[in-house]
């Protein structure tokens, strides 16, 4: 983890000195006001180290109040960033233009008017939707998908949630608030893609507890994401079972009275921890028969050597992105971030967008979701 967390901190540092820039062009500080400006962004650049080296030492009180305050600065910054490019990007194309066409049309882009716009438009912007985007992280919504398939005895509810993250930032009244949106759906099943936990989870008894009361009738299911690695597997599986899922690690569990056979595998990160590494595809023709084979599997990556060894995949990891303009940054990576990917006739991989938050407790353009999947006898 060193080689990231180098280039992390750097990134983050250079974002942060850029905003210092900017500041610095519409606003001349005296020297002590100049050091406390400083001494603020070098806090809020080593915010995220702060709040995981006090929560590791117990101080979850402190660790809580700074995850707060610094994951939504981290939120604020990035997008301060993004619109602060885009005024330097104009500024730039006219100072272009005025060379090529020996106009004077840079002079307003070079006046102090101009550097006070390219500041506080970006400012005002970021804080807006640092806002919005914190109300949106509220609004849970529910997505709804409809399977068709001979394969299954009855028609078959299954509510999904992935990236919930509970640790600092996602707490009681959260969980709360998942726990009372799947009651009311009333699922056969509950399934978790990954990353239901974050950080170092200590002291959530009470979180696993309130989940422990979903209890749908074909049972929970769950496998690890990345997360549970991050935060300690051991602590991590111990949290999840309590809250009342079987774990499902490279392995599959077959429901004889629906014909549903459910594979999960472990987050490739794993391998990273030492934990040994199975062939998804030799796993999934233990289950192949008549049955409709559901593969939980935390990224939404299909492996070539597992097509049509199961019917459907369902996935997170992605969070849509969570905080535009990130969104922009994983699509190059992920072809598609969210939604369905389909063959001719049904889903095959469904990708959540993610229950809770990672980080900033907020989401731009990528609401937090609980996924209903309907497999409907055909």
């Amino acid at each position: 983890m060193r080689p990231f967390f180098i280039v992390f901190f750097t990134l983050y540092g250079l974002i942060n000195i850029y905003f210092y820039i900017k500041l610095r062009s519409i606003i001349t500080f005296s020297i002590k006001s100049k050091l406390l400006l400083i001494s603020f962004l070098a806090l809020m650049i080593f915010a995220p180290a702060i709040i995981r080296y006090t929560e590791r030492q117990g101080f979850e009180a402190f660790a809580i109040s700074w995850s707060w305050i610094g994951y939504l600065w981290m939120a604020f910054i990035v997008l301060f960033l993004f619109f602060g490019l885009i005024m330097d990007f104009i500024r730039t194309l006219f100072f272009i233009f005025s060379r090529l066409y020996k106009k004077e049309l840079f002079i307003f882009f070079n006046s102090k008017k101009y550097k006070k716009i390219s500041f506080f438009l970006p400012l005002f912007m970021s804080i807006f939707l640092v806002i919005y985007g914190y109300f949106e992280a509220q609004n849970i919504k529910i997505e709804r998908v409809v399977i068709k398939s001979d394969k299954i005895i009855k028609n078959i509810k299954i509510a999904q949630i992935s990236d919930v993250h509970i640790g600092l930032l996602i707490r009681e009244k959260r969980v709360k608030a998942i726990v009372d949106k799947i009651n009311e759906i009333k699922p056969d099943i509950l399934v978790s893609t990954g990353d239901l936990v974050d950080g170092q989870i200590d002291k959530l008894d009470t979180i696993a507890e309130i989940l422990k009361v979903l209890a749908p009738p074909q049972g929970k299911y769950a496998i690890t994401g990345n997360h549970e690695f991050y935060a300690g597997l051991k602590q991590s599986l111990a949290f999840i079972e309590k809250s009342g899922f079987i774990v499902l690690r490279n392995e599959g569990i077959y429901l004889e009275n629906l014909n549903l056979s459910i594979v999960g595998v472990d987050d490739p990160e794993s391998k990273r921890f030492g934990y040994s590494d199975i062939s998804e595809s030799e796993l999934l023709k233990k289950f192949k028969n008549t049955s409709f084979i559901l593969l939980l599997k935390h990224r939404p990556i299909i492996d070539l050597n597992s097509q049509g060894l199961f019917d459907l995949q369902l996935s997170g990891h992605t969070h849509k992105g969570q905080l535009f303009p990130f969104s922009i940054i994983t699509a190059f990576y992920y072809a598609k971030q969210a939604g369905c990917i389909k063959n001719s006739d049904n889903c095959y991989l469904y990708i959540s967008r993610g229950t809770g938050t990672w980080g900033p407790p907020v989401r731009i353009f990528a609401k937090p979701e609980i996924t209903i999947i309907e497999i409907v006898k055909d």
